[in-house]
């Protein structure tokens, strides 16, 4: 398979096992919560911070848990003001930390930058996705070939459920640069792995019924054409009598008919066939609801009947007109609502790391009120999205993200073009504001003799990863395992004394297969030694999963 590559990509591709644990701290102020509730990980939640520090601290809870993930990331355009702060150590990556990325000809690496934003940040949503889940992503011309290739390296080509087209603009562009006015955008939908899949449309079922009083209940009408010239498919090409009236029906040449004429006599015979009433009509074939083998119908390719004009209208009656030009092109929830609704059900988690103005928990909540659902949202959005912004201390999250879930829960009041006034219902809900925090173990540098001791660490470790108490009893220092929970065993490799770093590779995973009962691990280590590729043929012989993580600080 071929795979894309782009400047900065081997510094990048195992970055997000670099990336130490924050803590998650709720903020009982900017929150939404009934009465009597207490702020929980397990609830609605909008996450203030770099999104791919929130991903991380959310992977001891989530990880494995949530089962639709809908992101709408910079389509770098060059226009957007976007700006590269991922916080690396190579040179290259030094010279693009908070720099605005440039137009095309302008700046020679955009696509670069562009391409190391996304993949450690893919990389994470994958590990938080349940293997039956799947992920959304809206993009452009701009980054979609790009996106593509990462999607089907870190997903799988075999996963990759579809790329969807979006009817963004409702009229043309009167005044394409190109001559080209671009009306759509693009969707590309990815699974975790086999197990996922979209639930599809319902079937309409208006069209069907029973004017004749036939027996077999209600019906529909279709075509009986063929598609193939008598060349093509001689054998259907034949003509048939109505056995009443007995008025032949030649064949028609160009397409001939849809079936065999002994399969159209077995139709005829179990009057199966709608015939004419009028002279030069053609018959056509009864299709009865009962025996339709299913009601649904594939999730279309093609999206159209919502535009990006009406997530603008939305944001206009929410917050007045102004609001625009900070998060210009929202989404429409309704779009985003069809989406969430061909995966998550019931208590479902759905999470949206570029939440922006937070048309995602607008539309879970929209869906949880149409169908009676508990869908829970998690919605992760940066305080500045330009320094702009940062200069003048308008944070999006608190102002625009929350504050629009906050007026979608309670219900809000607007003017309508003709200036009356309007109010809109709340639909109900709650969540907990949360901030990303300091690193679970701080800064440290050369600490020596300060390092955690092992029993310490592992107790955080299980703590985190399994929310039970830790039980020292189980553990066994020597080979590393800390204790196991609903069929996952848990490792820590690691030295308190910082003079030998346990790593995880190859040989150690060898040594592990043959005294390890359970199928999932979770190994955190001081250093990974094993390339993707290895670790993926090593799970596909023994059957297992292997989630490897870096110990959640530097220890050198």
């Amino acid at each position: 398979m071929p795979v894309l590559q782009f400047k900065g990509k081997t510094a990048i591709e195992c970055y997000h096992h670099t990336i130490s644990h924050h803590t998650l701290e709720f903020d009982a102020k900017l929150s939404v919560l009934g009465k009597g509730e207490k702020p929980a990980l397990d609830g609605n939640l909008i996450i203030e911070g770099d999104n791919l520090i929130a991903l991380k601290a959310l992977l001891p809870t989530h990880a494995g848990r949530i089962k639709c993930i809908y992101i709408d990331p910079p389509y770098n355009t060059g226009n957007e003001g976007w700006v590269y702060n991922d916080n690396l150590t190579q040179p290259q990556f030094k010279e693009w930390i908070g720099r605005a990325v440039g137009k095309e000809g302008e700046d020679a690496t955009r696509h670069d930058k562009w391409c190391c934003m996304m993949y450690p940040r893919l990389q994470l949503l994958k590990e938080l996705l349940r293997d039956d889940g799947a992920i959304f992503i809206s993009i452009d011309d701009n980054e979609v070939h790009n996106l593509r290739m990462m999607m089907d390296e870190i997903f799988g080509p075999e996963n990759r459920l579809g790329v969807l087209i979006w009817k963004s603009r409702n009229f043309p562009d009167t005044r394409p640069k190109t001559g080209v006015s671009v009306d759509h955008e693009y969707i590309l939908a990815y699974r975790k792995s086999s197990d996922g899949r979209l639930l599809g449309k319902r079937r309409s079922e208006t069209k069907y019924s029973n004017p004749d009083k036939d027996t077999r209940g209600d019906w529909t009408s279709c075509s009986l054409l063929g598609k193939a010239t008598k060349e093509q498919r001689p054998n259907l090409h034949y003509d048939f009598v109505n056995p009443k009236t007995k008025e032949v029906y030649r064949c028609p040449p160009a397409t001939g008919w849809i079936c065999s004429k002994t399969t159209m006599d077995q139709k005829i015979a179990e009057e199966r066939i709608f015939w004419p009433r009028k002279a030069g009509g053609r018959p056509r074939e009864k299709v009865f609801l009962k025996e339709l083998e299913s009601g649904v119908l594939g999730f279309p390719s093609v999206i159209d009947g919502v535009f990006t004009s009406d997530g603008t209208e939305e944001i206009r009656q929410i917050f007045g007109d102004q609001i625009g030009t900070v998060l210009p092109f929202p989404k429409p929830s309704l779009l985003i609502r069809d989406l969430v609704a061909q995966v998550a059900v019931g208590d479902d988690f759905v999470l949206d790391s570029f939440a922006g103005s937070g048309t995602t928990a607008h539309a879970v909540l929209r869906l949880n009120e149409e169908d009676g659902g508990n869908r829970r949202f998690i919605l992760v959005q940066i305080p500045y999205e330009m320094k702009e912004q940062e200069k003048n201390k308008f944070n999006i999250c608190q102002k625009i993200t929350a504050e629009r879930v906050r007026r979608v829960i309670q219900g809000f009041t607007y003017t309508s073009p003709k200036g009356k006034k309007e109010k809109v219902t709340g639909l109900g809900g709650s969540f907990a504001y949360v901030c990303v925090g300091k690193p679970l173990f701080g800064e440290y540098r050369d600490w020596g003799k300060q390092l955690p001791g092992y029993d310490d660490l592992a107790k955080y470790i299980f703590y985190t990863e399994t929310s039970r108490d830790f039980d020292r009893k189980a553990m066994n220092e020597k080979t590393g395992k800390i204790g196991e929970h609903h069929g996952t065993s848990y490792y820590l490799l690691y030295t308190p004394d910082g003079q030998e770093d346990r790593r995880l590779d190859m040989e150690w995973l060898k040594g592990l297969d043959k005294m390890e009962k359970n199928r999932s691990l979770v190994v955190y280590c001081e250093k990974i030694w094993v390339h993707r590729d290895d670790l993926a043929k090593f799970e596909q012989k023994t059957k297992r999963t292997v989630r490897p993580m870096i110990v959640p600080f530097n220890l050198k």
